[in-house]
């Protein structure tokens, strides 16, 4: 930071592209290649490729979150804040908390129910056919209606699974909202 309180160009620089970096990480992620891969592997491959790809994908959320924070803190003294300023910092600490719960709690625990489901699922023959060829009754559905706890295993993925869901959003919302105002706020492009 020089005498004026303006941060060097280098701390804009690193921000910047550790936030579109990460937003555009998570963009990828959430909306582009879960869907495809979830439409294209069959079902088991699916999960085995999610559990190796989301805990990578969530601490490398974790420390672009922190990066990012340490960036905007830096930009000058606390008390000098604008509105905006203190409303990024606000949403990039969401963004390090969310990523840190889905990194540290949500996925550990989403991968190991869903390593149990599989267990289940391949004793019946099933997992390993590409979602929506099935023809017939779901035999999905039936093995919920026969197997209670087959049923309370999937019951904790989805809450797990979607409480993920949620805090992923959450991180990919505070950051498109960061990268929004910076958007506003240049003056030229």
């Amino acid at each position: 930071m020089d005498e004026s309180g303006d941060p060097g160009g280098l701390v804009k620089v690193v921000h910047l592209l550790v936030l579109s970096g990460a937003w555009g990480m998570q963009m990828w992620v959430t909306f582009a290649s879960g869907f495809l891969l979830f439409r294209n592997l069959p079902r088991h491959t699916f999960g085995q490729v999610q559990s190796k790809l989301f805990p990578l994908y969530f601490h490398i959320s974790v420390a672009c979150a922190f990066v990012n924070l340490c960036t905007a803190a830096s930009q000058r003294a606390w008390v000098q804040f604008t509105f905006w300023e203190a409303s990024q910092c606000c949403l990039l600490l969401l963004s390090l908390v969310l990523a840190a719960i889905n990194a540290r709690w949500l996925e550990p625990r989403t991968t190991a129910t869903m390593w149990a489901l599989q267990r289940v699922e391949r004793d019946h023959g099933l997992g390993g056919e590409v979602p929506g060829t099935l023809q017939g009754p779901d035999p999905y559905r039936q093995l919920r209606d026969q197997d209670p706890k087959y049923s309370a295993l999937r019951k904790n993925f989805l809450r797990s699974h979607g409480l993920s869901s949620l805090c992923n959003l959450g991180c990919v919302i505070s950051n498109g909202l960061c990268l929004a105002g910076l958007a506003l706020g240049l003056r030229s492009l």
